[in-house]
């Protein structure tokens, strides 16, 4: 089985649509198996993501809904990339 990974993702969001989109592509993504739980606040600006799903393909999943990702941090190792 693949490692859980922790991400927290600042993504500009400016209403209940915005994050309803990024809601919809984690919740695809978690009944695909690759995420396992994750958190969308639209007052923090704030998605928290944990499950199997590599970086790379989590932030292209919320990249298509069109929101903009200010920044990506693991939370394993808190680095963090900005983008």
């Amino acid at each position: 089985m693949a490692s859980e990974h922790k991400y927290q993702l600042n993504v500009k969001m400016t209403c209940g649509g915005c994050s309803g989109a990024v809601t919809r592509v984690l919740t695809k993504a978690q009944q695909e198996g690759s995420v396992s739980n994750f958190d969308v606040s639209l007052e923090t600006q704030l998605v928290n993501v944990t499950g199997a799903i590599e970086e790379e393909a989590l932030v292209e999943k919320i990249r298509k809904t069109g929101k903009q990702i200010i920044s990506v941090t693991s939370l394993k190792d808190e680095a963090e990339v900005v983008i």
